[in-house]
């Protein structure tokens, strides 16, 4: 996907089964999309990958670096398939981790599934580009994303450089 404006925010998509065009419509995408909206004033553009560790990594490098995003937000990939590589790709693109992030993200799914300690989702910041891996379900980014939006708001403020009070 090439987008020539530089973007706020992007949301990946990892599944190979919709980057290949089958599997139905991308609502985990869309539920994301929703999230960086109320997050960043800016723009918010979408891509689906496959789920290969190098296009994922590609894909984050290029929208941290050249597409010059606060916030890129992944959705898929963080479970413990063996095709579920996005935190291993993530972690070989940021600079340093966030891991309260994921902590408080697993914590905000335990209330609703049994299977939130299996989630390996990361977060952390490539440069000024914070990252934040979320689960592949719908339901679960609504959750999530409620639970910490405040948190990522203000993270995204300090690495603006802005210190909210």
């Amino acid at each position: 996907m090439s987008v020539s404006v530089a973007a706020s925010a992007a949301v990946i998509t990892v599944s190979s089964s919709r980057a290949h065009g089958a599997g139905g419509a991308d609502e985990s995408g869309a539920r994301l999309a929703e999230l960086a909206r109320r997050l960043v004033a800016g723009d918010v553009q979408r891509e689906l990958v496959g789920d290969e560790r190098a296009e994922i990594e590609r894909s984050l490098r290029r929208w941290a670096g050249a597409e010059g995003c606060a916030l890129v937000l992944t959705t898929g990939g963080t479970g413990l398939a063996l095709a579920d590589v996005t935190p291993e790709a993530t972690r070989a693109v940021i600079d340093r981790e966030a891991p309260g992030i994921a902590e408080a993200m697993r914590l905000a799914s335990r209330e609703h599934t049994e299977h939130w300690m299996l989630s390996r989702g990361i977060a952390g910041t490539a440069g000024s580009t914070l990252i934040v891996n979320f689960p592949g379900s719908p339901r679960g980014i609504e959750q999530i994303g409620a639970a910490i939006e405040r948190p990522l708001r203000h993270a995204l403020e300090l690495l603006a450089g802005r210190r909210p009070h």
